[in-house]
């Protein structure tokens, strides 16, 4: 091993005691308990399916009643553990950050007790198999990792309310995740602007107006079945007069007699998809209407321009057909180089998936049985900080392979499974402000032979408030809503 190895080493001991000490400081009432637990989470060898399983571990030495309380009646303060995400070293690609959010839901049906559950959708194998569960619809922002990887950063993660709007609540979110960035110096004035990455289920055109004022380049995907309107002409010449018309004809994603002849066109081979070809059109709006979001927007609607960009691959993974992609970018006038790296880019956002599966099937996020809402939140930020840790001891981890499974190549990053097994041998080297338990005896509880008298309340599943889907309706609601 080198010395520029071993200092790697010695500085990411360095930086991840620093992070778990800085953790502990975020942590006030049973943050003994917190700590422990994220511990015992991060060095168990089996996927966490109960939470009363971690505390029978090593790295857990106190009972089963603190790992509950501290779920239960724990403060943690969320705001000072965004700050130190944030701080923390960042992925880039050439030199440009590139975010993406997604919601994952955390299942509850049979939780009637447990209130401000929504109902999710879950995606099937088919369109026909999608079900719609209630559960907790959690909000995440990440930040991707260059090549082909199952790494990501988590910076924030917010719970999705009953009286919620999805897009308010994700245009807030960017907000205060990329000014944690600038306040921590990850972003500096004359740098590129950080990119954004969203799915379908996004309206990222209306995320482009409400974040004008954030240094920020939105991409988001389009269904194919949408109709968009071109740049006005320079010159139109109305022989009656009248107000010069402010967009110009329809650009209809699945009629390509509509499509003019592209601002930018490319060619790129790719070792898993073929030929890429992708075309991109310049100052591509949409119509907008005082309707859905834009219902409580009064006076003249904004002209949200971009760039449209039209991603065609001769073929997906394992010789499955490819539909094309249709992509949107608040940044108008892109060079062939910067359709390259849009779409590029885009493609880095399933890694996110791998990070949902991980927090699934290995560290338990979605197995507890918690009633509180709240409890929800604080675990959720356990699992955020165990998902940390281990991409901080990444250069530390030895690979622990099991018999049956392939050697890791040299040149290749272990995937998060394997630098979990061998969170057990790095632990003892790192520091542990958690202090000693201390003996105690269990309360009486309840005597036995007298049932619970006090039956907990059930709570209906589903949004509280409404968006009014007419100017009417907005017009009846707006009056109530002035009143104290």
């Amino acid at each position: 091993m080198s010395v520029l190895q071993l200092a790697s080493r010695r500085d990411m001991f360095v930086e991840l005691s620093l992070f778990r000490e800085s953790y502990y400081s975020c942590l006030s009432a049973r943050a003994d308990a917190f700590f422990e637990l994220t511990d015992a989470l991060l060095c168990s060898d089996a996927p966490a399916r109960k939470p009363v399983e971690l505390s029978l571990t090593a790295e857990h030495q106190r009972g089963y009643g603190s790992l509950y309380g501290a779920l239960n009646h724990g403060r943690l303060d969320t705001d000072l553990l965004r700050d130190l995400l944030a701080e923390l070293p960042r992925p880039r690609f050439e030199g440009r950050i590139v975010l993406t959010v997604d919601v994952s839901p955390w299942l509850r049906s049979d939780a009637a007790c447990s209130p401000e559950r929504l109902f999710c959708h879950v995606h099937g194998r088919s369109k026909s198999s999608a079900q719609i569960i209630p559960g907790y619809p959690y909000s995440f922002v990440a930040a991707l990792t260059p090549g082909r990887t199952s790494w990501t950063q988590i910076l924030d993660a917010v719970r999705l309310g009953p009286a919620d709007d999805a897009a308010a609540v994700t245009a807030h979110q960017l907000r205060t995740v990329v000014g944690r960035l600038i306040a921590a110096g990850q972003w500096r004035d004359g740098d590129p602007d950080i990119m954004v990455v969203l799915d379908a289920g996004y309206d990222v055109m209306r995320l482009a107006h409400v974040l004008a004022d954030v240094p920020v380049e939105l991409v988001g995907r389009l269904h194919s079945d949408r109709v968009l309107r071109l740049p006005k002409p320079a010159h139109v010449y109305a022989p009656k007069g009248g107000r010069p018309p402010k967009h110009g004809p329809r650009f209809k994603l699945a009629d390509p007699t509509t499509w003019p002849e592209p601002a930018a066109t490319t060619w790129n081979d790719t070792v898993r998809y073929g030929k890429a070809n992708a075309m991109a059109w310049d100052r591509i709006h949409p119509y907008l209407t005082h309707r859905s979001a834009w219902i409580d927007d009064d006076g003249e609607l904004p002209l949200v321009e971009g760039t449209l960009v039209r991603l065609k691959v001769d073929h997906l993974p394992r010789d499955r057909d490819a539909p094309p992609v249709w992509l949107w970018s608040s940044t108008i006038g892109l060079t062939a180089a910067d359709v390259d790296f849009m779409w590029s880019c885009y493609l880095r956002r399933f890694d996110l998936e791998h990070t949902f599966r991980l927090f699934k099937q290995s560290l338990g996020w979605a197995r507890p049985r918690l009633r509180s809402p709240e409890a929800a939140d604080r675990w959720t930020w356990i699992v955020i900080v165990a998902h940390t840790q281990l991409r901080l001891a990444l250069p530390l981890a030895v690979d622990q392979r099991r018999p049956w499974e392939k050697t890791s190549p040299a040149n290749v990053a272990l995937t998060p499974t394997r630098v979990r097994r061998g969170s057990r041998n790095i632990r003892p080297h790192l520091p542990s402000p958690a202090r000693a338990p201390k003996p105690s005896r269990p309360g009486p509880g309840r005597p036995p032979g007298i049932p619970n008298r006090h039956r907990a309340t059930r709570h209906d599943v589903g949004k509280t408030a409404k968006r009014p889907e007419t100017l009417i309706e907005r017009d009846r609601v707006r009056p109530q809503r002035s009143q104290p």
